[in-house]
């Protein structure tokens, strides 16, 4: 049995992009760019009014009131064309470029319009309500760098450096394998006096795609060995990972390792020092990756956020610890003595502090959907005591 750490560090050493793809813009959110986006245009292209209002010239800003005759109406993707000369203005829009021969709007609050004539009765202050061109970027500049994730800020910025297609790394694809004669489909068992709502498979396959892979296969499987290795057969030849829930004790129908070995199966590491999750284990069969959780559902959300959570993140083309950022908390009451496994509690924020949840059960399931945090606790610790800081994982 290995500590959180070195399984971490295991994690790590297989969590590599998958290649490339070229991608449209449409389809490339929560997706890991393989280069830079450099832009293709200005922005703005020209000078542009900030306001509603009135381009006109400063020179003819003097005496007031001022009477200048409105000559035409720019609107954004359709500039008035002309040069404003003295004694003119035009009626413009935001967003719209300014025309030739002015150099500021005043904006429409300040003006009376008086049929083809704006009425300008008092000095409308410093403020030109410009955006000049090219005061946000350039043609050429670098908008995002490479290994940037495509979160909703990026991909406007992508957008507005006028691609429409990205070089992205590949998406990991999943299959969920749940074993256990006892699962049933929700809805369904309460038809069986025996049977539990396989809840877990959909949770982590949730949880996977909130950290860039992409579900395409879940599949409950009865405890026969032979019909588990041709499922297992299928879910290698068509995901980048496995992810098997449940089996993975020592009892006579566990054989969620078992399997995968007539496909060739190494096994990184069996048994993680921890609570919950201690049967976490991590595989391979070529370059197929094997990620075992436990059948408990707080055990397997908990080690799903904790070991696929940073596997799918490297794979995806991030680092792993974007999927590890630890953060320091404050305990809104005291936190019981550790044992020799490494703990992580289910939390909660209470406003400036945590609060540890009660129900801390590896099958307890109504908990799960008050946590937010999972709270560390090294082994062996004694209590910690209530406004002590701890560490803890966005759960």
């Amino acid at each position: 049995m290995i500590g959180f750490d070195e399984a971490i560090e295991h994690i790590r050493s297989v969590a590599k992009p998958l290649g490339t793809e070229t991608v449209r813009i449409e389809a490339a959110a929560g997706r890991v760019l393989t280069g830079p986006v450099i832009a293709r245009i200005d922005s703005p292209r020209s000078d542009t009014s900030s306001m509603d209002g009135y381009a006109v010239r400063e020179s003819d800003l003097v005496g007031f009131p001022v009477s200048l005759r409105i000559v035409g109406e720019s609107f954004a993707g359709k500039r008035w064309v002309g040069e404003v000369g003295a004694g003119e203005c035009v009626r413009i829009f935001t967003g719209a470029p300014v025309p030739t021969g002015t150099d500021r709007i005043v904006i429409q609050e300040n003006v009376r319009r008086e049929d083809d004539v704006a009425v300008i009765d008092a000095s409308p202050g410093p403020e030109r309500h410009l955006r000049k061109h090219g005061s946000d970027f350039r043609a050429g500049d670098e908008l995002l760098g490479t290994g940037r994730l495509l979160d909703p800020r990026a991909l406007v910025a992508a957008a507005a450096a006028d691609v429409a297609k990205l070089e992205m790394f590949r998406t990991p694809r999943l299959h969920i394998l749940s074993t256990g004669d006892e699962l049933a489909g929700p809805g369904a068992a309460a038809d069986r006096a025996d049977a539990v709502p396989d809840s877990v498979s959909l949770g982590v396959a949730a949880l996977a795609e909130q950290w860039g892979g992409v579900c395409i296969g879940r599949q409950r499987l009865h405890d026969d060995l032979d019909a588990m290795f041709a499922a297992a057969k299928v879910a290698i030849d068509q995901a980048d990972v496995v992810v098997v829930t449940g089996g993975a004790s020592v009892g006579e129908r566990d054989f969620a390792k078992a399997m995968f070995e007539p496909l060739g199966f190494d096994l990184t590491f069996s048994r993680v020092a921890i609570k919950p999750g201690k049967p976490a284990w991590l595989g391979r069969v070529g370059t197929r990756l094997i990620v075992g959780l436990p059948g408990n559902p707080t055990s397997a959300l908990v080690t799903a956020r904790l070991f696929l959570a940073p596997l799918l993140a490297g794979m995806r083309g991030q680092a792993i610890d974007a999927a590890l950022q630890w953060q320091n908390v404050q305990l809104a009451s005291q936190l019981g003595a550790c044992g020799p496994r490494e703990t992580f509690h289910r939390a909660r924020r209470d406003g400036d502090a945590v609060e540890i949840l009660p129900g801390q059960d590896s099958s307890a399931q109504r908990a799960l959907a008050d946590a937010d945090l999972l709270v560390r606790q090294p082994p062996n610790s004694a209590a910690i005591d209530a406004g002590a800081t701890v560490r803890a994982l966005h759960f």
